[in-house]
């Protein structure tokens, strides 16, 4: 009835053959006169989704997390993962061979500095790390009476035998009526941030930068179209475009030249020299370029200036032509969404749905739109104890039958060319239990207070973050991830460089888009998250003496009455619950079948204590 076209299901590689590959890892390491070497899950962009032809780490590790990086010694070997990949990397490493480590707290400079002996020499591709992070583990070698080795050419590429080419997907452009500024335009205000940085030139080492100033997207990548691609902006004069060619089209290039020189990635090296030769001073992005591009700035006479990229941060704030795209992506993944959650109401309480299914279903009513371009990222589908795996990825092997007392977590989104959603409801299965409906309508009421804050002007996210966790933290129970990221206009689901969370240090500007998803996992037994995104807006507060700023709910899908405890509401939580339903049922309402709009009605009627 329904399939998958977007995402597959297959367990990654285990066993014999990942054995083979850390001997053979290892052995080419001999061969170099390393001790050891460092694999980051990275391209040479930092990218969230990579290439089938940048998954070192998986390939290697079995690993297959989107953040994580490995360490193989002589003797020992380690990969580290953050909290939301302990119990994934625990179950998808040969943990004979490997010791599963944490990636933030202690980090894997400390581990190496307990491994690492006087004379080791660490081998880094300084393609796959930036200067920063290069800097750190210099820093550990140091420590330990090492040596951190740069080489060329990745050792990992060497026994990967049959590695995939690097892709090629054709690049479109993406129109005004999408993008509400036109290339010209985004130039100069860029120029108008280099001069700013006094800087003679900007690298935009960053795909979703090239894609935004030069309003083109790609397929490069899953999930995120990008296409590969640098980028020099001069201070002054016409910016060069680095991409493949095979990528343009006559008509994009042509399009594309009215603003720019198009040559080709291999250029990018002999243009920085040349730069560099006459002292320019280039600013890098410290987040996503390459230690390679720094060590070659240097190397060749000029100075690199390593910092935010201003790009970024023009980027996260959205136009109104955006912010009304982007409104009516969520309108039509709405309807999408009713007709998911109706599905799984009338279906699942039999027994006869699975995880896989509840994924399939939900792509295929995206795809009835008639607009689905992706899926934003590989949907989260966990029921019982798999929903405690915080960014669970199902397989035909770990797939599970949604069963009457579980709650199935659905974390998912899509790609439409004028704009990105990204949704999370936590749907029970049967008669949820007490303790089921407590955590819920904590993370919910923490959900409510982020959905209805006001701030002043200026307030970053990790300001904001307490509000989401307060209720959870009574209990003395937490989640370990942040409580939203940006996210982009038919760009990144995952977009910088403003979040909600500790470390949220980026003041929230009005245009920006963000998640509010606090959320609760019990090991082994169910997750819960709740999941909007919401856009920054202007916000009327009399006798205010500074600008302040609220947040406008973009997200349209029923919250499972189901589970709320409505005794632990308050008067304001309850309403604006109610109010929200309201909301969604007059979007969705005239917009699906008789069966869906029955259930609909069901699912958003009010709630009295």
């Amino acid at each position: 009835m329904f399939e998958a076209l977007f995402q597959t299901f297959e367990e990654p590689e285990t066993g014999v053959a990942l054995t083979a590959r850390l001997s053979a890892f290892r052995e080419e390491l001999t061969r170099r006169n390393l001790t050891g070497f460092v694999v980051p899950r990275a391209d040479q962009q930092q990218n969230e989704y990579v290439a089938p032809s940048e998954e070192r780490l998986a390939w290697l590790t079995g690993f297959t997390g989107s953040a994580g990086m490995a360490i193989v010694l002589a003797r020992e070997a380690a990969v580290f993962v953050d909290g939301r990949y302990t119990l994934q990397a625990g179950k998808q490493v040969d943990t004979r061979v490997w010791s599963v480590q944490p990636l933030v707290d202690p980090p894997p400079e400390a581990w190496l500095a307990q491994h690492l002996s006087p004379g080791d020499r660490l081998g880094f591709d300084p393609w796959l790390h930036t200067t920063a992070a290069a800097e750190k583990l210099a820093a550990a070698c140091a420590r330990a009476g090492a040596e951190l080795v740069a080489v060329e050419g990745n050792p990992v590429d060497v026994v990967w035998t049959e590695r995939p080419l690097a892709p090629v997907a054709p690049v479109s452009l993406h129109g005004k009526q999408f993008a509400g500024e036109i290339e010209a335009d985004k130039l100069k205000r860029i120029e108008a941030e280099i001069a700013k940085l006094n800087a003679d030139a900007l690298v935009l080492s960053d795909s979703h930068a090239v894609a935004w100033t030069f309003n083109i997207r790609g397929a490069d990548v899953a999930h995120t179209p990008l296409p590969m691609s640098y980028a020099l902006v001069p201070k002054s004069g016409r910016p060069t475009l680095f991409i493949d060619h095979r990528k343009l089209s006559n008509s994009v290039r042509d399009h594309l030249e009215q603003t720019a020189d198009i040559v080709e990635p291999g250029a990018m090296t002999p243009k920085l020299v040349e730069l560099s030769k006459s002292g320019a001073s280039i600013a890098l992005d410290s987040a996503t370029a390459a230690d390679a591009l720094t060590r070659l700035i240097i190397s060749s006479g000029g100075k690199p200036i390593r910092g935010s990229d201003p790009i970024a941060l023009l980027k996260a704030v959205k136009n109104a032509t955006e912010i009304a795209g982007t409104k009516a992506a969520h309108r039509r993944d709405a309807i999408a969404l009713a007709r998911f959650l109706a599905f799984v109401d009338r279906e699942a309480p039999s027994g006869s749905l699975t995880e896989i299914d509840a994924v399939e279903a939900l792509e295929t009513f995206r795809r009835d739109t008639g607009a689905l371009k992706d899926v934003s990222f590989p949907t989260i589908s966990g029921t019982g104890p798999n929903g405690a795996i915080v960014h669970y990825r199902v397989t035909r092997k770990s797939n599970r039958r949604i069963a009457p007392g579980d709650l199935l977590l659905i974390d998912s989104g899509a790609q439409y060319e004028d704009g990105t959603t990204d949704v999370t409801r936590t749907i029970a299965i049967g008669e949820p239990t007490p303790e089921m409906c407590d955590r819920f309508t904590r993370v919910l009421r923490g959900h409510i207070a982020i959905a209805r804050a006001l701030f002043p002007d200026g307030t970053s996210g990790a300001q904001l973050d307490t509000l989401a966790r307060q209720y959870l933290w009574q209990a003395g129970v937490d989640f370990e991830h942040g409580t939203g990221h940006g996210v982009g206009s038919y760009l990144s689901v995952h977009e910088g460089p403003a979040r909600i969370s500790k470390l949220g240090t980026t003041p929230l500007k009005r245009g920006m888009i963000l998640s509010n998803e606090p959320g609760y996992y019990k090991t082994d037994a169910f997750g819960i998250r709740i999941e909007n995104l919401e856009l920054v807006v202007a916000a009327e507060v009399a006798g205010a003496e500074k600008p302040v700023n609220a947040f406008e709910t973009l997200t349209l899908a029923p919250i499972d009455r189901r589970l709320v405890d409505l005794n632990m509401l308050s008067g304001d939580e309850l309403s604006w619950l109610n109010q929200y339903h309201e909301r969604v049922r007059h979007a969705v309402r005239g917009q699906v079948d008789d069966a869906t709009r029955t259930w609909l009605d069901a699912a958003t009627a009010p709630l009295s204590l």
